[in-house]
């Protein structure tokens, strides 16, 4: 008997042991979980941030590291004197942070102007206040303003460029524009918006809201570009294209502005400047470059084949000079679109082959009321796409869109292929 209790004893003490092992392998796993979940906590916060930009609006600045907290936009001015104290001399930081609850510059910094006080500056006044940040060139722009030059004018684009070593952050601020011209003829004023593009790559393309009813537009945007080192800059090139948005068609293109980064030190902390609005790129107007087009009219199928072949010496769609071409064709009867069109996209090149077919259903017989419309655009996936050139084919068109048309009526069942220049869009 007494060899049965033992058996039996040591059988009841098992499920303590696993019980006891069990229990301990169910907090190591806890202990080893919570540490991963730690460890990538930690690895993420110390990434650098994956965004390309940073879209801020009404000069108040969001970094990536700050959109988990709840840490207000505003410090105080024990936190500023104490970060400028630890801050490096070589080390530059934004202090897009350092604003108020309504995102002005506090006036204890004397290089940043909020933007109520930018509203209450003249150009005049303005350029006396930044002379050290603002080349003579510009300075002479405003300043040479007369009553009798206003008409010819354009207006004027007020912006400020820093660079964040830390975060290595390019930073643009869109202030405002002065002056600007009416494009609409009835109100007698524009609902103007900004384009902005980094040279000569065209990979940032950013463009702001769009402010109704105004000449005198007040942004204040904020675009932050990661990623791109301090080495660099002095290559890059901003082109900034003033718009006013029209609902009803294309919008009309008030002017641009150019400025070349290089020799421009952003070492010292932000820079304010302002240029003048200047007309687009006329050298774009001289030429448009040609597109050649094959057209076949079967009178026993009233229908109409048309080939876009090739494109060639097509003009720089910004100052880059890398233009992504594809073509619309546009199928009008008595002036009324009754079908559309178009190419594949060819990324950068200025002579493009697109070897394309589309086939036409005629709704009458002959050719008499029917013209087609070819247009050249510039793809641009931030923003609307740019007419490059235009070419209309017809009856009543004009060189060898007439001469062209009048051989396809007079020749039908018959692939006839031309060059013809294109014109402006």
């Amino acid at each position: 008997m007494a060899p049965i209790a033992a058996s039996r004893q040591q059988f009841d003490e098992i499920p303590t042991v696993v019980g006891i092992f069990s229990a301990f392998g169910l907090v190591f796993s806890v202990s080893l979980f919570a540490w991963i979940c730690c460890q990538r906590k930690s690895s993420k916060s110390n990434k650098t941030p994956p965004y390309k930009f940073v879209h801020v609006l009404k000069g108040v600045d969001i970094y990536p590291e700050n959109l988990n907290s709840k840490k207000k936009f505003g410090a105080d001015d024990k936190s500023e004197s104490k970060n400028k104290s630890s801050m490096p001399k070589n080390s530059l930081h934004l202090d897009l942070e350092k604003r108020d609850l309504n995102g002005n510059f506090p006036k204890a910094t004397p290089k940043v102007q909020s933007t109520s006080d930018l509203e209450n500056l003249s150009p005049k006044h303005f350029a006396e206040r930044k002379k050290d940040s603002v080349s003579p060139d510009s300075l002479k722009s405003i300043t040479s303003l007369s009553s009798e030059d206003k008409q010819d004018k354009l207006g004027t684009l007020f912006f400020s460029l820093e660079y964040n070593f830390e975060k290595k952050a390019f930073v643009v601020n869109i202030k405002e524009a002065r002056g600007l011209p009416a494009m609409d003829e009835q109100s007698m004023t524009s609902d103007p918006y900004i384009k902005m593009t980094i040279l000569p790559e065209k990979k940032h393309k950013v463009k702001t809201r769009v402010l109704r009813k105004t000449l005198d537009p007040a942004f204040d945007e904020t675009f932050t570009f990661y990623g791109i080192p301090y080495s660099q800059i002095q290559d890059l090139t901003l082109h900034f294209m003033i718009l006013s948005f029209d609902r009803f068609s294309r919008d009309d293109v008030i002017g641009e502005v150019l400025i070349p980064l290089a020799g421009i030190e952003l070492s010292e902390g932000r820079l304010l400047m302002d240029r003048e609005i200047i007309k687009r790129n006329v050298r774009k107007s001289s030429g448009r470059g040609e597109l050649l087009i094959s057209l076949c009219y079967q009178s026993t199928t009233n229908t109409l084949t048309v080939v876009v072949l090739k494109a060639r010496h097509l003009p720089k769609s910004d100052v880059s000079g890398l233009s992504d071409p594809y073509v619309k064709v546009n199928l009008y009867h008595a002036k009324k679109r009754i079908s559309k069109k178009k190419t594949h996209v060819k990324k950068c090149t200025p002579n493009a082959v697109f070897n394309e077919l589309f086939v036409f259903d005629i709704p009458c017989e002959g050719l008499d009321d029917i013209s087609i419309e070819f247009l050249v655009l510039d793809s641009d996936r931030g923003s609307r796409n740019e007419v490059i050139g235009q070419l209309t084919l017809g009856c009543s068109a004009e060189g060898t869109g007439g001469e062209h048309w009048r051989e396809i009526c007079e020749y039908p069942r018959r692939q006839i292929a031309k060059w013809h220049m294109l014109c402006d869009g």
